[in-house]
């Protein structure tokens, strides 16, 4: 990992967080391992928002809801899996035999994840100032750069469209499958009780993009 140390222009003093970061759960389960990257993602996505959300509020002078927008289009699975890529983080990634055999190790969703866990690793082992810098550098180019755009926050577009049209809007999870490091899940949204779009993804959050984004084109609703 001494190449992305140096990228990252970073020097880890806990190499074993590094480790954890790029454990997948089907190696740690195949190998004995005693953790996965799932709790350092989780404090890595905590982390990325809160440092994307301080550089908006320091650099742009957009609304909160705006801001929030802008936010989601940076601190989202196509964006983290596209930073990854940038960084060459598949190469790292550890998975287990049979997931290696399904190409885990380039799996969008996996890919996407292992960049939260790492910045989670250098939050932990470096500190906020270190692991701000390191976001700083890899991402704000990208929010700088007005040709790139990674998302649309669709489910906003939609709560703007029923509260304007005095709607109800509620989004509800309709199914569930697949292993723990490879799940699929269903929502459905509804208006007025009314089952406008079905979305299906990764995360219960990418799901509900992909409701939403069903139910604005049935609705031809501006985005």
């Amino acid at each position: 990992m001494e190449e992305l140390f140096n990228k990252l222009a970073i020097k880890p003093k806990d190499l074993s967080l590094y480790q954890t970061a790029f454990s997948h759960s089907s190696y740690v389960n195949e190998h004995k391992v005693k953790n996965n990257y799932e709790r350092l993602e989780f404090l890595g996505d905590a982390v990325l928002d809160l440092v994307v959300a301080d550089y908006l509020y320091t650099h742009h002078k957009e609304d909160e809801g705006e801001m929030t927008k802008v936010r989601a289009s940076y601190v989202c699975e196509n964006a983290n899996y596209c930073y990854a890529t940038g960084l060459g983080l598949s190469k790292y990634i550890l998975v287990g035999h049979g997931e290696q055999k399904d190409g885990g190790n380039l799996k969008k969703a996996i890919v996407a994840d292992i960049f939260e866990a790492l910045m989670g690793a250098i939050y932990i082992d470096l500190g906020y100032a270190t692991v701000r810098k390191v976001i700083m550098n890899v991402v704000v180019p990208y929010i700088e750069n007005p040709d790139i755009i990674f998302f649309n926050d669709y489910k906003s577009t939609l709560q703007e469209f029923v509260q304007t049209e005095q709607k109800s809007l509620e989004y509800n999870l309709v199914g569930e499958e697949g292993p723990a490091h490879d799940k699929r899940f269903t929502v459905e949204v509804k208006i007025d009780s009314i089952i406008y779009g079905i979305g299906i993804g990764t995360s219960k959050k990418e799901a509900e993009q992909e409701a939403a984004k069903e139910a604005i084109n049935k609705l031809a609703i501006k985005k």
